[in-house]
């Protein structure tokens, strides 16, 4: 995560170099080079940190927005293409003030995107869990800062009319050398050459353009149902995929072997948590039949051939290419995990996970364990989709690049992250770390905090109470299907483990709920079960005390201190009631806005001025101008404007005579005379000021005039000087 290292910004599009990519043609000789490279550099690392132990709990967030322009006119929307403008804007400012906390500011893939993360990452205690919404809150205000008149930000996973007529702002006809799209122009991909690079590769490799289709939601006058019985919205390039913002969470562990204990922890909480966090229910301007993001990303990136995707007979591999291009993949590279990393995990490993033998072999030679060395066997089963002219052969002790060259491009709902080369003597320490990836990003800042900090107590009371959550991957699965569907919180069930502490067992449970209906042999053998939310968050019955009360289990067991518990009781209330169903899903609410929207003709299209009220409803309720109890309960959002962002400096240095009297007589203009001299006016005065029959402004003009008029500079300085005499006697 960028937060613990600048040099792993850029989120998930990896490092991003100074100079010129490759072209697909032109990688393929060197794929297998920077695969064999990228593992000896791994190596050496493993080597060189795998000793590494009691490193303090450090994490951090980083949170994508988009830039959108409003006609308020027109009542259109549309997305602003000045992501690279206005982070370089923001980094400017970011220099200049040199606070204490701060933001940094990074690329993504969309020329409309930018990443915010907090410059230093929390440190672990319980006060660092209110100040992530602090941090959050001060991104979204600076960020406000730095935008046009006509611009918002909101934190919407997609942009409703992605993909729909005229929707970039400038003006640019779909389609380009990179994506050859048929709906969206390559002005929408971020200039540095890496992203079109990427972009262009995926489609290269795989033989063609992405194919991504996500069921379209029937309603009852959507046409496409009239003929077809299973209706899709068809899309075909990457920026459908990763033009979606999400909220991501990066933990740094005490060691190696807890980050690996983190990585399969978490894994079983992606699908639920992405349930729980659903917010895309529109996809290029029609209501879907589905409520998250995964499979459409998943699709957007998808760079295996026909032979890999198992839909054509195997053609005569490329020895260039990992597995000749032909080795069955069971999974886009932009997908669930295939195997388990702690080596008491495996016997939960249940799914297919390809893995190079050669490389497999080469690791457990080197003395990497097992399990370890299938997971990055598994890993460098693709290839490199951006290599960099004249940057091939490096020296694998000194650098990382063509490991992150891979690593960064599997783009799984957990990350396992090796720390990363210092870059110099004076670089920070970076630990071993865990990033949680499948979250949606939420609209307002108090819900992504809540849901960061619910992760990460619920990390620490897995680690203090023993937990496990283990499920096999079979199962975990079945609940990313599961969580895609529409009102997954509501509707769906989710396989989850029956007994998580470590000394529960079915005839321990049976004691302790003497009420309980006797399980059955198939029951009792099974160690999982299907679980609402409401169960998994909130407890079952007495056996099953649910994630919500053990994370207050762990803030009572810690002794956290109150002012902290306020807030993260607030947090954690949210989260029990989104899990009961008593407040909604952004995605639930995005749907109902569209179906109460006076424009909605009931066909699942979401038309320009449907679009452009719910973009300025979200951004109203993330700036804290409109309340939604529906989303929130009872929790009010502090209105969040573009000024007094940025701290002002305490400057020392003296004003001459001019610059002294012009401020002292404008201060003395502005002042009350029922408050005093050098007074700011009061709300008292201020309404007596505003109660005439003029207009306020020129009503209170004239009240300034006539209060100018009673003395001139010298009167008022006079007072001044007596009024400091009478403070010192």
């Amino acid at each position: 995560s960028s937060i613990f290292c600048p040099a792993e910004s850029e989120g998930a599009m990896g490092l991003l170099k100074i100079g010129t990519p490759l072209h697909w043609e032109d990688s393929l000789e060197h794929c297998n080079y920077v695969r064999l490279h990228g593992i000896h550099q791994f190596i050496a690392t493993y080597r060189r940190l795998r000793h590494l132990e009691n490193d303090r709990l450090f994490y951090g967030d980083e949170i994508e927005y988009s830039l959108l322009k409003l006609d308020e006119r027109q009542k259109t929307v549309k997305l602003s293409l000045r992501g690279p403008e206005v982070m370089e804007s923001l980094r400017q400012s970011e220099q200049v003030i040199h606070a204490f906390r701060g933001c940094t500011w990074h690329q993504e893939y969309g020329s409309w995107m930018l990443e915010g993360t907090p410059d230093l990452p929390y440190g672990g205690y319980t006060m660092s869990l209110a100040s992530v919404e602090q941090n959050m809150r001060l991104r979204r205000g600076r960020l406000l800062s730095a935008l046009l008149a006509d611009e918002v930000a909101p934190t919407l996973v997609s942009f409703p009319l992605m993909g729909v007529g005229d929707f970039v702002s400038p003006s640019a006809p779909p389609g380009g050398e990179a994506s050859e799209s048929d709906f969206v122009p390559d002005t929408c991909i971020n200039p540095h050459p890496r992203f079109a690079t990427l972009t262009g590769n995926i489609r290269r490799r795989r033989g063609g353009k992405v194919d991504i289709r996500v069921p379209l939601y029937e309603d009852v006058k959507t046409p496409e149902f009239k003929s077809s019985k299973d209706p899709q919205i068809h899309m075909d390039c990457m920026a459908f995929g990763m033009g979606c913002c999400c909220l991501q969470v990066t933990f740094q562990a005490s060691d190696i072997e807890e980050s690996r204990l983190l990585y399969d922890q978490l894994a079983v909480l992606a699908p639920i948590m992405m349930a729980l966090t659903a917010a895309t229910p529109i996809v290029k301007g029609r209501l879907a039949a589905t409520d998250v993001r995964w499979s459409l990303i998943s699709q957007s990136v998808d760079d295996r051939t026909p032979a890999e995707r198992g839909e054509a007979p195997s053609a005569a591999p490329d020895s260039r290419m990992a597995g000749g291009g032909v080795r069955r993949q069971t999974k886009s590279r932009y997908d669930s995990i295939s195997c388990y990393i702690h080596p008491g995990s495996n016997s939960y490993s249940d799914i297919p996970c390809e893995i190079d033998d050669d490389l497999l072999a080469l690791l457990q030679k080197e003395g990497i364990d097992d399990t370890l060395a299938r997971h990055m066997a598994h890993l460098f089963t693709r290839d490199p989709l951006v290599i960099f002219e004249g940057l091939v052969e490096v020296d694998d002790s000194a650098t990382t690049e063509h490991f992150e060259s891979i690593q960064s491009t599997n783009w799984q709902t957990v990350r396992w992250k090796p720390p990363p080369m210092k870059a110099n003597a004076c670089s920070p320490h970076v630990g071993w770390r865990t990033e949680f990836r499948s979250m949606e990003v939420q609209m307002t800042d108090f819900e992504n905090a809540a849901f960061t900090a619910f992760i990460v107590i619920v990390t620490r009371a897995i680690l203090v109470f023993n937990l496990t959550l283990l499920a096999p991957l079979s199962k975990v699965d079945e609940n990313m299907k599961r969580a895609h569907e529409l009102d997954a919180v509501r509707r769906q069930k989710f396989w989850f483990r029956k007994h998580i502490l470590p000394d529960d067992t079915d005839d321990f449970m049976a004691k302790q709920c003497p009420g309980q209906q006797p399980l059955n042999a198939e029951a009792k053998a099974s160690q999982f079960e299907e679980m609402t939310m409401d169960e998994i968050m909130n407890g079952k019955s007495c056996y099953f005390p649910g994630l919500v009360p053990l994370c207050y289990a762990y803030l009572e067991h810690i002794g956290c201190d109150e002012t902290s518990f306020r807030r993260i009781d607030e947090y954690l209330k949210l989260i029990k009631a989104r899990a009961t169903g008593h407040q909604l899903t952004p995605a639930t609410w995005m749907r109902n806005f569209v179906h109460s929207h006076r424009d909605y003709q009931m066909d699942s299209v979401v038309s320009d001025s449907i679009a452009y009220d719910l973009v300025t409803a979200c951004n109203d309720i993330a700036l804290g101008k409109r309340a939604c109890p529906e989303l929130l309960g009872e929790v009010k959002i502090e209105p969040i404007t573009a000024h007094g962002q940025y701290e002002t400096p305490l400057y020392g240095e003296r004003l001459g005579p001019e610059d002294r009297r012009g401020l002292l007589d404008k201060i003395m203009k502005r002042a009350s005379e029922c408050d005093g001299t050098f007074s700011a006016p009061s709300s008292a005065g201020l309404r007596r000021q505003t109660s005439g029959n003029l207009p306020p402004d020129r009503e209170f003009s004239h009240t300034l005039s006539e209060r100018s008029q009673q003395g001139g500079l010298a009167m008022r300085m006079e007072e001044i000087r007596e009024s400091k005499e009478g403070y010192k006697n």
